[in-house]
């Protein structure tokens, strides 16, 4: 929508998130059949090349993130999905679905590019920068590993408050520039073990650079679009580590396990729903995010 994916052609169907029902297979599927109920994986893995051999399914050479990026995806009454068998998962019985469908990528994206780049571990002090479906997402599956304090920043008052609820330990509003100064107060200036920057701009990029401890952690987990500035004049000597990545959706049966099992409730991250017919308006909705106090929209083409 804002240009910053250029591989995207004019008039791609978008979206690559979701659950379906299967209509039809090709001859190479095994392990689905019509009527099947299925999560859509954001990753398209064929599960025989070198990459996806070692579970690095983002690059896999014939998948990776193609859905609505170089094929027409799921924001549509059909979608075809390639590599099924390896694609796709089926929906335990009785399971949510709006719950199902953060599964296809933000609690994947925010768990593996977040905590587990991060290496988040017991008693960590983590600050993460964006509380917004993805940040809050990290937030859920940090608390895996019990780290002892989350400090959440973010401009949305709504959403800190969000975060709250679902388990920070204490809120920034980087609306008045004085994110840095915060965190730092907050840890006794120290700064954070680990960082997570999870909205993919210059400014917030600069605030995990200033905030990260000694022999920490930043995560990079935003989608950035424009440069940024990184200052190794500052971080060669502080022992850091940097981490950037593109889900690569293996945690996905892990985390299935944990929904069913009521561990983490993902369904709370859904505040709107709309039809397919009525998706201008869901659009319009998510741009004003802040105004509508959105966090993840639900599309149904019921």
């Amino acid at each position: 929508m804002k240009g910053d994916v250029p591989t995207v052609a004019v008039g791609r169907i978008l979206g690559h998130e979701g659950i379906g029902i299967i209509e039809e297979i090709g001859p190479g599927v095994q392990n689905f059949k019509p009527g099947d109920k299925v999560l859509i994986s954001c990753i398209t893995s064929c599960g025989k090349c070198p990459n996806c051999k070692k579970g690095l399914y983002a690059h896999c050479e014939d998948g990776g993130w193609i859905l609505g990026h170089t094929i027409d995806g799921t924001q549509a009454e059909f979608v075809r999905i390639p590599h099924a068998d390896t694609s796709l998962y089926p929906i335990p019985p009785g399971s949510d679905e709006e719950a199902m469908v953060m599964l296809s990528d933000i609690l994947p994206t925010g768990f593996e590019i977040g905590v587990l780049n991060g290496r988040v571990k017991p008693g960590d002090t983590i600050a993460i920068i964006g509380a917004g479906p993805v940040g809050l997402s990290a937030l859920l599956t940090s608390q895996f590993y019990s780290p002892s304090e989350i400090i959440m920043v973010d401009l949305d008052s709504n959403r800190l408050d969000i975060a709250r609820k679902f388990g920070a330990t204490e809120l920034v509003n980087s609306a008045d520039g004085r994110a840095v100064q915060r965190i730092m107060e907050l840890t006794e200036g120290k700064g954070a073990d680990v960082v997570i920057e999870a909205v993919g701009i210059p400014a917030t990029f600069d605030i995990c650079q200033e905030v990260v401890k000694p022999g920490g952690n930043i995560a990079n987990v935003g989608v950035h679009g424009k440069s940024v500035e990184l200052h190794l004049e500052k971080l060669w000597i502080q022992n850091i580590t940097l981490t950037t990545g593109l889900v690569s959706t293996n945690s996905t049966p892990m985390l299935l396990k944990s929904v069913a099992a009521n561990k983490i409730e993902p369904k709370k991250l859904v505040t709107h729903r709309f039809k397919l017919n009525d998706i201008l308006e869901a659009y319009n909705v998510f741009a004003n995010a802040s105004k509508e106090q959105a966090i993840k929209v639900m599309i149904t083409n019921d």
